[in-house]
């Protein structure tokens, strides 16, 4: 099991749906996974230049991995329940089972943390669709069916997204999308961006719209013919973006100027 680079592009101004977060610079994007976008469970990773870290909150709780390969090859890592727990350079942490992997792929799903889980489940369930796989005190675990990925909520007293938030993406049936709007504004729930078509230079369309949970979780329904057209695994893409590592100069332009980046 390998991470590989799905795509990835270069965009020169902040995006309408704020898919890089609340900043109009100049951004990158790079899709990530184990497998195929439109069969995998797979990252975003937004990099806005100038900006050196984030400040992490308390709302993702973990990645998690199923994988004995993945397992077997960390020679680090806290071992907490049979799993070990590791972090990314930014802090994100990552926790790997020793399972077979699934048919949902090695990312089984996400832990996040909710302040209120019946209000979580509501939203989640009778909006968004999803439906309760497993339910024990203080947990709660959804997905659309068992071979797809979950989406874990841990109770907590109160959910800190602090500035290194990111938001759960779906694909839909781009017909589907203004009944989904429609029916989040009925039951008085808030939506962050309202249907909108995006336009990506040199590949196709894609119609979104982006949700609020209770808690504050920004949820993105996708428009599933665009994003199949947008999702297609580029052969280039490990060597597009290596060079836009390569030319990112702003750590030298920063050191030269004599200040550090941008904490957010």
């Amino acid at each position: 099991a390998v991470v590989s680079t799905q795509s990835t592009g270069e965009f020169k101004e902040g995006c309408d749906a704020a898919c890089n977060g609340p900043y109009q610079g100049r951004w990158s994007k790079t899709m990530m996974g184990y497998g195929a976008e439109d069969s995998n469970f797979v990252l975003e990773l937004t990099y806005n230049y100038g900006i050196d870290k984030y400040e992490l909150g308390n709302d993702f709780k973990a990645l998690n991995i199923a994988s004995r390969e993945v397992f077997e090859a960390l020679s680090t890592g806290e071992i907490e329940d049979g799993s070990k727990i590791v972090s990314s350079p930014d802090g994100y942490p990552f926790r790997v089972e020793n399972k077979d992997v699934s048919s949902a792929g090695p990312v089984s799903g996400i832990t996040l943390t909710s302040s209120n889980l019946q209000a979580t489940v509501k939203f989640w369930t009778e909006i968004l669709g999803l439906t309760v796989l497993h339910r024990i005190e203080g947990h709660v675990t959804l997905g659309f069916d068992e071979s797809q990925a979950f989406v874990r909520f841990v109770q907590e007293k109160e959910v800190n997204h602090a500035k290194a938030y990111g938001r759960i993406a779906f694909s839909v049936p781009t017909d589907e999308l203004a009944a989904a709007e429609r029916l989040a504004k009925e039951q008085g729930y808030e939506i962050l961006t309202p249907f909108v078509t995006l336009k990506t230079e040199g590949k196709a369309d894609v119609c979104v719209v982006i949700f609020s949970d209770p808690d504050g979780y920004e949820i993105c329904f996708v428009g599933d013919e665009g994003f199949r057209e947008l999702s297609v695994f580029d052969p280039e893409g490990d060597n597009l973006l290596d060079k836009a590592i390569k030319e990112d100069g702003s750590d030298d332009w920063f050191k030269k100027k004599g200040i550090s980046k941008s904490s957010a």
